[in-house]
């Protein structure tokens, strides 16, 4: 009797001893408690969960802009605004035609396209390395030149006109190069993100060469 009670007492406490291995050992492979979800991150240094909530954002708010495009006409405009800005065709003619009839500022003039210009041909360099793809989520009203998205050239081409035609006097640029931005998102090409990074980009751009624009005697 007493040997039976020895082993069911054994038996007692290699079960317990299993059950709490159990309980300690994770699917990571770390026999303690708290070193699962505690750890657990999207990325360096950031929660899990933070890169989804934020690409959530861009694409809510881009179906909020996109819905604007319900009505025709606000479509229409949205398709032309789009179409003249394509390769900033729209600001390097503006730029063009500034040089051709303000001779006195011929060089500055063409300087400011030049920074334009520039600006979009960087924006299209930082596409090819980021390859973000364009959003599938919302149609798109409008063919585009290339798949990626970010930033958005338009935005890059728009901003660095308006900043750098403003050195010039020409105030009627900006808000035209804001409703081309914006036209981006109701067509359905590009996430917020794009174009505020595109429009940042071509700010910067422009600003950073405002000096050069004026240098010269024209």
């Amino acid at each position: 009797m007493d040997d039976l009670d020895d082993r069911d007492e054994m038996d007692r406490r290699l079960d317990d001893h299993g059950h709490r291995g159990d309980m300690d050992q994770r699917p990571d492979g770390h026999g303690h408690r708290g070193g699962g979800m505690d750890q657990r991150r999207d990325g360096p240094g950031r929660p899990d969960g933070m890169d989804r909530r934020l690409d959530d954002l861009d694409r809510r708010l881009l179906s909020a802009f996109h819905a604007y495009g319900g009505d025709p006409r606000v479509a229409a405009v949205a398709r032309a605004l789009s179409g003249s800005g394509e390769h900033g065709a729209l600001w390097l003619t503006a730029g063009l035609a500034g040089a051709a009839v303000d001779r006195e500022r011929r060089g500055a003039w063409l300087r400011a396209t030049a920074l334009a210009v520039g600006a979009h041909l960087a924006s299209m360099g930082v596409k090819r390395i980021v390859r973000r793809p364009r959003p599938t989520h919302v149609a798109s009203r409008v063919r585009t030149a290339g798949r990626h998205s970010f930033p958005s050239s338009h935005a890059t081409s728009a901003s660095a006109a308006a900043v750098a035609y403003g050195t010039l006097g020409v105030y009627a640029v900006p808000p035209l190069a804001a409703a081309m931005c914006l036209s981006r998102l109701v067509v359905g090409v590009h996430y917020p993100t794009d174009v505020a990074a595109g429009a940042a980009l071509g700010a910067a751009a422009a600003g950073l060469g405002a000096r050069w624009i004026g240098a010269g005697h024209g």
